[in-house]
C-alpha cells in the first residue's frame, strides 16, 4: 500500500471512529423543578402540570428521556412552600416553574441564581418579583395572573347579577402585596356601585362569613392567593350554604361549586411556561424574556349553582360566557 493511501485510510477510520463515539454519547438530561402551592390530588393543578408536560414533549423535551422534572407541592403552607423551595435549588435544576406569589417570594429568597419560570402571579412589578415587565433584569420572568383592575370588575359582575346587592364581604389575604392591592381597587370601585365592603381574611372564612351572612342581602368576592385556591371547595361550600352569591378569579372555583368566575385560563399559563422553559434550555436568559399578561379572560359560569342560589342569571351575561356548567 502507499504510502499517501495509508495515511488517508488511517485518516479515514479516525474520523469514523470519533463519529461513532459521538454518536454513542448518551443525550444530556437537563433538570425542571416545578413548584405548586396546591395540595396533592388537587384536579385543577393535576391538569395544569400534564399541559405543562405536553408542552414541553411538544418542543422536544420528554420526561424521563432528556429531561428530568422534580416536582413539589406547598398544600397553601408557608413553611413548605419555603422547605420545597429550598429542596429543589438543592437540586441544581436549569430551570424552576413556580405557580402563585406565594410560591414564587420563598424561592427568589432562596436562589438569584437558578432561572424561575412562574405562573399565576399578580403584579410581579409591585410584589417587587421583576424589576419590569419588559425588562425583568433578574433571573425570574413568566406570566401574570391579571392586572389588578381586574379586581374591580368582579365586584361589577356580582352587581350584574344582583342588581340590589348594597353589602359584600371581600375573601382576601391580607398577608401578601397581591391580597392589598386586590382589595384596594375592589374598594376604589364600590363607592359608584353604591356598595359597602366587608374585608374577610381566608384564614378565618367559615366564622367571619357566618356572621357576615345573618345580616342577609350580602354577596361575596373571592380574591386570588394560594390560600383562595388550596381552600376553594370549602370556601364555595360556605358560600352555597348561607346563600351567598359569589364571584371568582378562575375556572377552579366554579368547577368546585362557585357560581361564576372570571379570570386567567390557568392551562393556558402553564403551556406558556413551557414555551420559556424550553427558550431558558436552549440558551436564553430569565432577563431577557419578557413577563407576558393574560390576552383572553374567561367566564364560567355554573348554573347548577346560580339554582340553588334562585338567581335567574341575565341572558346578556350567559351569551359572554366561555363556559356555562350544568
Amino acid at each position: 500500500m502507499r504510502r499517501r493511501e495509508f495515511i488517508t485510510l488511517l485518516g479515514g477510520t479516525a474520523a469514523a471512529m470519533s463519529s461513532a463515539g459521538r454518536a454513542q454519547q448518551p443525550e444530556r438530561v437537563r433538570r425542571i423543578g416545578v413548584l405548586q402551592g396546591a395540595a396533592t390530588g388537587d384536579p385543577e393543578l393535576r391538569a395544569a402540570f400534564a399541559a405543562f408536560q405536553q408542552g414541553l414533549q411538544q418542543l422536544g423535551w420528554i420526561d424521563g428521556r432528556n429531561v428530568r422534572i422534580d416536582h413539589r407541592l406547598g398544600a397553601g403552607d408557608a413553611d413548605n412552600l419555603r422547605k420545597s423551595a429550598a429542596e429543589l435549588v438543592a437540586l441544581a435544576p436549569d430551570v424552576i416553574v413556580v405557580s402563585g406569589s406565594a410560591a414564587l417570594a420563598p424561592l427568589l429568597q432562596t436562589t438569584h441564581a437558578v432561572p424561575i419560570v412562574f405562573v399565576f402571579v399578580a403584579d410581579p412589578v409591585g410584589s417587587g418579583f421583576v424589576k419590569s415587565l419588559a425588562r425583568p433584569s433578574g433571573n425570574a420572568t413568566g406570566f401574570m395572573a391579571f392586572e389588578y383592575s381586574l379586581s374591580g370588575k368582579w365586584l361589577e359582575l356580582l352587581k350584574e347579577i344582583t342588581p340590589g346587592l348594597k353589602r359584600v364581604a371581600v375573601l382576601w389575604d391580607p398577608t401578601i402585596a397581591a391580597g392589598i392591592g386586590q382589595f384596594a381597587v375592589i374598594q376604589s370601585v364600590a363607592p359608584s356601585l353604591g356598595v359597602e365592603l366587608t374585608p374577610v381574611d381566608v384564614r378565618d372564612v367559615e366564622q367571619d362569613l357566618a356572621a357576615f351572612a345573618r345580616s342577609g342581602s350580602g354577596g361575596l368576592v373571592v380574591t386570588v392567593s394560594g390560600l383562595t385556591v388550596v381552600r376553594r371547595a370549602l370556601i364555595a361550600e360556605v358560600a352555597a350554604r348561607h346563600q351567598l352569591p359569589a364571584v371568582y378569579s378562575f375556572r377552579g372555583f366554579v368547577a368546585a361549586g362557585g357560581l361564576i368566575s372570571y379570570g386567567a385560563d390557568n392551562i393556558e399559563q402553564y403551556r406558556g411556561a413551557a414555551r420559556y422553559v424550553d427558550r431558558i434550555l436552549n440558551g436564553e436568559k430569565p432577563a431577557d424574556l419578557p413577563v407576558q399578561a393574560p390576552t383572553k379572560y374567561e367566564l364560567v359560569i355554573n348554573l347548577k349553582t346560580a339554582r340553588t342560589l334562585g338567581l335567574t342569571l341575565p341572558p346578556s351575561l350567559l351569551a359572554r360566557a366561555d363556559e356555562v356548567i350544568e
